[in-house]
């Protein structure tokens, strides 16, 4: 009987579970019905599901399409709700011009925990798992003193890094119109659609042993597994799609009652939770050894947010005003792109040897919460106006603070950066991997 209870179908069986309670909700409409707080439960343990259903699916496709594809698919599926509520702000700015400011709000403030917690926390849990002996991951790289043991990353991840930081380099001209434009639609789409078409010729990798669920289906015949895949994907689309709006919006609604600042929500809660089965999903990986894999992930939702969510939203806000426009937002807006670009500069830079040290991702760490931290202090203890300016001043600091520690690693790394050109031409061209050059 327990062998049977440790069938790989009785944990998927027991993740559809979880997410049978918000089905009936939604499908009744009986939230209504419902507190402030069970609402919040419901919805938060579909997504949780959701995020399990997720990663099973790209594990499983790993089989039949490239990796790469694989997890681009996931990160487009696990961000969908951030593009959802971007999407509605920029439609409202046809109407109300200040909606444009918290569509650019929300996106830089899902952008930076991206960075900020995902691939900061992601690099620290891989260390931690690795060197409490829970797991033994291949990735992890023990060195002598303090703080200085590392996540390895597989040059394979090279063609999503060199991509990310050619659309980091044109986001920072971004807020020189006043505002994001059709040269910006053109621009970052077009870089993420050249991606997908090189990651999509990729060939087939000899994936990794999985075992539960991926393992199972994988093992099943092509006929049975692409419906699987499909379903997997579907199904956890769909509950991304109608379970995150709601919990996203019953956290906001929690945030207010305990006082928070409404602004301050829409750019830091709700991002938080629209990005919660992304980081599920990566610490689902890193807790099966797979380290790579999740910053492979983080990484192409990185990418997907930083070039599709940003160049769709002049798209979005056209189609609603009925004609061609450019989204409006205040200069406020512009340091908030400002920094969120020299973030992700600084975070590129530290990659661009395909190592993320613990010192490293303390730093990641240590810079986005101190910055939000003292935001929202700020605003709590300054007017509207005051706060708003001195707000523009952090934001200018920080982003001088951030490209400052990238120019230095970059000019540090400039070996590492050719090396990092060399393998991402390489796999354009479908030409072996050069060796690679002495580390820093």
């Amino acid at each position: 009987m327990s062998s049977r209870l440790r069938h790989p179908l009785w944990a998927l069986a027991a993740t559809v579970a979880l997410t049978v309670p918000w089905i009936w909700v939604w499908a009744t409409g009986a939230a209504d019905g419902f507190g402030l707080f069970s609402v919040v439960g419901i919805s938060g343990l579909a997504v949780l599901g959701a995020s399990f259903l997720l990663a099973w699916g790209a594990e499983t496709a790993e089989k039949d399409v490239p990796r790469a594809f694989a997890i681009a698919v996931l990160a487009v599926l696990a961000v969908a709700p951030e593009y959802a509520v971007d999407a509605l702000y920029a439609w409202q700015a046809a109407t109300d011009p200040s909606r444009g400011n918290l569509a650019v709000a929300n996106m830089t403030g899902a952008n930076r925990i991206l960075i900020g917690l995902g691939w900061s926390g992601i690099a620290l849990f891989s260390v931690y798992k690795a060197t409490s002996g829970s797991r033994d991951d291949a990735s992890v790289v023990n060195r002598a003193g303090a703080l200085r043991d590392q996540v390895k990353l597989d040059p394979s991840i090279s063609t999503e890094i060199l991509f990310l930081f050619a659309a980091t380099i044109f986001a920072f001209f971004v807020p020189l119109n006043g505002g994001i434009d059709i040269v910006d639609t053109i621009v970052l789409v077009g870089l993420y659609v050249t991606y997908i078409a090189i990651i999509i010729r990729g060939d087939v990798d000899d994936h990794e042993a999985n075992v539960g669920v991926p393992a199972y289906f994988q093992a099943t015949r092509r006929a049975v597994r692409i419906p699987v895949v499909l379903a997997l994907f579907v199904f956890s689309g769909f509950l991304i799609f109608t379970a995150v709006e709601p919990f996203a919006h019953g956290l906001e609604d929690i945030g207010l009652r305990f006082g928070i600042p409404e602004f301050f929500m829409i750019q830091w809660i709700a991002p938080l939770a629209s990005e919660s089965p992304e980081l599920i999903v990566t610490a689902y990986l890193v807790n099966k050894a797979r380290s790579t894999a999740a910053f492979n992930a983080l990484i192409s939702s990185k990418l997907n947010q930083w070039t599709l969510l940003i160049g769709t939203l002049s798209v979005v806000y056209s189609i609603s005003l009925g004609a061609y426009g450019v989204l409006p937002f205040e200069f406020k807006q512009a340091a908030e792109i400002w920094l969120t670009a020299g973030q992700s500069f600084f975070a590129i830079a530290i990659l661009v040897n395909f190592r993320i040290s613990v010192r490293e991702a303390l730093a990641l760490l240590v810079l986005f919460v101190s910055q939000v931290g003292t935001e929202f202090a700020l605003i709590r203890l300054f007017p509207a106006a005051v706060a708003e300016q001195y707000s523009i001043y952090l934001l200018l600091a920080y982003t001088a603070v951030y490209m400052v520690l990238g120019v230095g690693l970059l000019i540090f790394r400039r070996r590492n950066l050719r090396y990092l050109t060399r393998v991402t031409v390489a796999n354009i061209r479908g030409t072996p991997v050069p060796d690679a050059e002495a580390a820093d």
